[in-house]
């Protein structure tokens, strides 16, 4: 099995170094010199505490005007109207993972490229109802400024001339959480909020779509991904968007979690036109997982953590277990391991589901182990057979 790759990221600060600190806790400004505790400076030089004066109160304009330039409102003039996003959504974190996303669907065509916005160690935002889409991305800077959800909530609602049509949830990189429903929104709409986590809908068929949803998130173990999957799945099953379904997505985010660690983007997954999109996007969901973790064991073959990489191969098969790649996979861990047996049982089950991956059996070394039994042969010879059946 060909080696993979690893990205190296580099350990420099991507900002300038501070002023340092002396013993006992003083800072020392880089233009200071002459003896301990004492500043050289021009006669006609302002004092140190002017200085950090007249810095704290600068910082603290530009604080409040970069507020003021995130959330000020959009003309009227310059929009023209879209098209009501009915749905539901959940949006969450996970505390173990650090993992931060949203769910979403909804009787609209692509509804993932509309509603649900996230960012690494910052928030995660769902924006629907007559949706506002500069509330993801103004959202997600608020937050990065230390406003709580709450906040966030007022700030971009209050200064929206259709605030009262909107409907957001926040859930920040601290597990804190605040949904909004605009009055004018379409009933029935409403949101809760948990313990890492809100949900919301509009057009609904009642309250107990968002119940259903936030029952199911508290309880479904796993990782947040499947937590959120989970919670559309009973939002559906409690009658969801009262028009019925057509999309659905999911957006996880975590540092580095993107392909090859170049993005932080982990599972960005979306169905935009299916007559069962929630139960789709499982499907995708576990191919999504599988891949994962076909990753994590690679990773470990790299390592000649062969154990360790069966492990990993066989929590794959558990997620997609009709797909013959992962089980080959498997097959080839197993021998490296030494487990010869399971190996081949293994290599039986992949050459059944994928003939062509006979003719890569043949001659990886990975199986070398295996292929010093007499039963390697007879399974080789068995899926050469099935193969030739199956051409003619």
């Amino acid at each position: 099995m060909p080696p993979g790759c690893r990205r190296e990221r580099s350990t420099e600060p991507s900002f300038l170094p501070l002023p340092t600190a002396r013993p006992g806790g003083k800072i020392t400004p880089a233009y200071c010199h002459g003896k301990e505790g004492k500043m050289a400076r021009h006669p006609h030089s302002r004092s140190v505490t002017s200085r950090i004066f007249t810095v704290s109160v600068l910082s603290a304009c530009v604080a409040v005007l970069g507020i003021l330039l995130i959330v000020s409102p959009t003309s009227a003039a310059t929009r023209s109207a879209p098209p009501t996003i009915a749905t539901f959504s959940i949006v969450g974190y996970d505390p173990a993972t650090g993992e931060l996303g949203v769910a979403v669907e909804s009787k609209f065509f692509a509804v993932g490229s509309v509603v649900p916005w996230a960012k690494s160690e910052v928030g995660a935002i769902a924006t629907q109802a007559f949706g506002n889409t500069t509330y993801g991305p103004r959202g997600l800077e608020l937050l990065s400024l230390g406003l709580k959800p709450e906040q966030v909530v007022e700030l971009l609602t209050s200064t929206d001339e259709d605030g009262e049509r909107r409907q957001v949830g926040i859930v920040d990189a601290a597990g804190n959480s605040a949904t909004y429903t605009g009055k004018s929104c379409n009933a029935w709409a409403g949101g809760r909020t948990g313990k890492n986590y809100t949900a919301q809908g509009n057009i609904l068929v009642g309250p107990q779509v968002v119940d259903a949803m936030c029952t199911a998130f508290e309880q479904t173990p796993g990782d947040l991904s499947e937590k959120l999957w989970a919670a559309l799945d009973a939002g559906q099953k409690a009658g969801g968007d009262s028009r019925g379904q057509q999309s659905a997505a999911i957006l996880v985010v975590k540092k580095g979690g993107g392909y090859a660690g170049f993005n932080d983007r982990y599972i960005d997954l979306r169905v935009d036109d299916h007559p069962e999109p929630i139960k789709e996007l499982g499907r995708l969901l576990k191919i999504q997982h599988a891949m994962s973790k076909l990753n994590e064991a690679s990773a470990l073959y790299r390592e000649k953590k062969y154990a360790e990489a069966v492990e990993a191969a066989r929590q794959a098969v558990a997620y997609k277990p009709d797909y013959g790649d992962v089980h080959y996979d498997l097959a080839c861990y197993l021998s490296l391991a030494g487990d010869v047996d399971n190996s081949l049982k293994s290599l039986k089950t992949a050459l059944k589901l994928s003939p062509r991956l006979l003719s890569l059996a043949e001659k990886d070394s990975d199986l070398n182990n295996a292929r010093s039994d007499p039963r390697y042969k007879q399974i080789m010879a068995s899926a050469a057979k099935s193969q030739k059946t199956k051409r003619r």
